[in-house]
């Protein structure tokens, strides 16, 4: 504990602080249609396979406009950046419950894109926490900022509770006093110490390019445009993330040409990807598989997010001692292994509980390992990197959700979802252990410069 009080006081915990908020204040905003789900299915008329897309649909927003984010955070003042997010995030939850008559799916979709404004705040508050902080405690200190992931807890303790006594619409305000919690904590306490370096102009632009492209490729889909049925929802995610590439800095796409780059995206698109994927869907597979009341399951989801956010400080911490290496291979097999189990046994509520429990902790975990690498990998560019990484890990997270909701309306069972992210985590394992040896290299190197400073 000594340890621990003495890296915080190592740098400015204020602006840590301000970043767990507007991080944690972001998440609960981010995922708000997953416990709200089973109350919108009452009045506005989806099947399964919408359903799945409406809760998707924010979490892929901030998955392609964390790119375009991190490319502003690059060339412009971070506490400035977070504060316009805010704002933007903030649309959905006035929106709501203003609106004098129920909205139209179509308006719901358009709405989870600014929704998705709140958790493309991991790009912005990830890195400019760290800039507060040396090099040889980033594990820790991105591991408490991304933390803020607990966010996803208040929404299953509160909004479920919201919606049952006052109707959802209402219930999507109760989002409001928190964001001006997060905004006044930045306005005070927020300070962005990084390097900046382009035009701030330009990056602008390229984030407007991405949001506004975001609304009208969801739209076009929504419409069939992209192919019949599912084939435009599979295809969303590409489109979205090819415009957000083509409009960032040809400096800045180098980065993708770097095999390292996309395993560490393959590693982060399912553990992050598994933790905000799961926590937009598990309130629908607890009522559609177990038929669990929507106020119990909203409090499941809250203990599953709560469980999972506070264990991501501990891997970050894990990792600063043993290296992300290390503990990604056990954690990925964990991953693969308990989502097989549940494919193959389609266990009765208190394993199915145990194993989403199992999940959680190897998610959260996961997470903070991930980025304890990041900082010592690509030094000078976790902006830029919290962007796209950032990225990868919001599109599995949009995938999972919509291959639930596939998988139930085709199969009528969730086994064909749950061995998909088995097979892609087993996937994400054997590029670990295939690089194990060169990572350990630059890693060990690192941790042996940095305990010299």
């Amino acid at each position: 504990m000594k340890n621990v009080i003495g890296s915080l006081k190592s740098g400015d915990w204020r602006a840590l602080l301000a970043c767990f908020l507007y991080f944690d204040t972001g998440f609960t905003v981010w995922v708000l249609y997953g416990p709200l789900a089973p109350f919108i299915g009452k009045s506005v008329a989806m099947t399964q396979a919408e359903q799945g897309f409406l809760v998707a649909v924010p979490v892929l927003s901030a998955a392609i406009l964390r790119v375009t984010l991190g490319n502003l955070y690059q060339s412009a003042n971070g506490k400035r950046i977070a504060l316009f997010g805010v704002a933007l995030s903030a649309i959905p939850t006035i929106v709501l419950p203003l609106l004098p008559f129920v909205p139209s799916y179509t308006l719901l979709l358009v709405l989870g894109v600014f929704l998705g404004m709140g958790g493309a705040s991991f790009s912005v508050a990830l890195p400019m926490a760290g800039s507060n902080y040396p090099p040889k405690v980033q594990g820790l200190v991105l591991g408490l900022a991304a933390a803020g992931n607990i966010g996803a807890v208040l929404d299953g303790f509160l909004f479920p509770q919201l919606a049952t006594h006052f109707g959802w619409q209402v219930a999507a305000g109760g989002a409001l006093p928190l964001l001006a919690i997060a905004g006044l904590a930045l306005l005070f306490w927020a300070n962005d110490a990084g390097l900046k370096s382009g035009s701030a102009v330009r990056a602008f632009g390229s984030f407007a390019i991405t949001l506004a492209g975001l609304i009208v490729l969801v739209l076009l889909v929504e419409a069939g445009l992209f192919g019949p049925g599912k084939t435009g929802v599979l295809l969303l995610p590409v489109i979205g993330a090819l415009l957000a590439i083509a409009v960032l800095p040809k400096r800045y796409r180098a980065v993708l040409a770097e095999r390292d780059t996309w395993v560490i995206m393959l590693v982060y698109s399912v553990t992050f990807g598994g933790f905000v994927g799961m926590s937009s869907y598990v309130t629908l597979l607890l009522t559609n598989l177990y038929q669990m009341p929507k106020i119990e399951a909203g409090l499941f989801m809250a203990l599953l997010a709560a469980t999972g956010a506070m264990v991501r400080p501990l891997g970050g911490l894990i990792a600063d001692k043993v290296s992300g290496v290390r503990a990604l291979t056990i954690l990925l097999a964990v991953i693969s292994i308990a989502d097989f189990v549940f494919a193959a046994a389609m266990p009765s509520l208190a394993g199915g509980i145990a194993l989403l429990l199992c999940l959680y902790v190897a998610f959260g975990l996961g997470n903070g390992a991930t980025f304890q690498l990041v900082p010592h990998r690509w030094a000078g560019r976790t902006g830029l990197l919290s962007g796209i990484v950032g990225a990868a890990g919001g599109i599995g997270g949009f995938y999972l959700p919509v291959v639930m909701g596939i998988a139930r309306e085709s199969t009528g069972s969730y086994q064909m979802g749950f061995a998909t992210f088995g097979v892609v985590a087993g996937c994400g394992f054997l590029a670990i252990v295939a690089l194990r040896r060169p990572w350990m290299a630059w890693s060990m190197q690192t941790s042996i410069v940095h305990a010299t400073e």
